[in-house]
């Protein structure tokens, strides 16, 4: 499902990225380290990935991210998984509207470039996700 990769270290993720994916990358990435500092970096299934939680499903159990960033051919994907304590429903979902140039799914922000969103409703959704209820909680 996810692109792999051979880098080690998140820094190396993004210096391994070509220009100008790896400055919209290390962008996000401060964006995210300044908005959720508790969430510690790391890799995972080929991206960068923040705060590992233990989860716990129907058919399988184990350990995933809080947030989940990734650098494709096309796009860029910010992985929220958290639930939106309102609906009880995907948190990504929840901001549609409020980043309306982005392509939302259940729980991926698809999007070109960072400057093409507002950055204070991305820093909220970022803030929201390290501190809601992680999905699939039992």
């Amino acid at each position: 499902m996810f692109k792999s990769t051979d880098a080690l270290t998140p820094d190396e993720y993004i210096d391994r990225l070509e220009e100008p994916r790896r400055t919209e990358i290390r962008r996000l990435h401060e964006l995210i380290r300044r908005t959720a500092p508790t969430l510690e970096p790391h890799l995972a299934s080929g991206m960068l990935a923040y705060g590992p939680y233990q989860y716990r499903g129907k058919s399988s159990s184990g350990t995933w991210f809080r947030i989940g960033l990734a650098s494709h051919k096309r796009y860029i994907s910010l992985y929220v998984m958290a639930e939106d304590m309102v609906t009880g429903g995907y948190l990504a979902e929840s901001y549609k509207d409020r980043l309306p140039r982005a392509d939302i799914g259940k729980s991926c922000v698809r999007f070109k470039r960072a400057e093409d969103l507002d950055q204070a409703t991305l820093a909220q959704l970022i803030h929201e996700a390290a501190t809601l209820r992680p999905l699939a909680q039992a």
